[in-house]
C-alpha cells in the first residue's frame, strides 16, 4: 500500500502517462496538497477530479496513488 506523509512533499506529481500535473506542496494524514502546473490542461485536470486548473492546490488521497519513487508520485491510471 503507498502512503502519502510528510516525505512525499516536494515531490512530482505525475498521470500513469507520465504527463506532470504538480508538485507536493504539503503532506499529511495520507493526503497531499498539489500546486498544480501552470500548464496543466483544464481537461487533465478534470479528469483527476480538480475542475478547473485555478485552484492554489488540490488534495490528492493514498487511494489515487499507484507508486512513490525518491522523484515522484505516480497516480494510478484514471477513467
Amino acid at each position: 500500500m503507498v502512503t502519502i506523509d510528510e516525505s512525499t512533499e516536494g515531490k512530482t506529481v505525475v498521470t500513469a502517462d507520465g504527463t506532470t500535473v504538480g508538485t507536493v506542496v504539503d503532506a499529511d494524514n495520507s493526503t497531499a496538497h498539489v500546486e498544480p502546473d501552470p500548464g496543466l490542461a483544464d481537461e487533465i485536470a478534470a479528469e483527476l477530479g480538480w475542475g478547473d486548473a485555478d485552484e492554489e492546490t488540490y488534495q490528492l488521497d493514498n487511494d489515487a496513488v499507484e507508486t512513490v519513487t525518491d522523484d515522484e508520485i505516480r497516480l494510478e491510471e484514471y477513467n
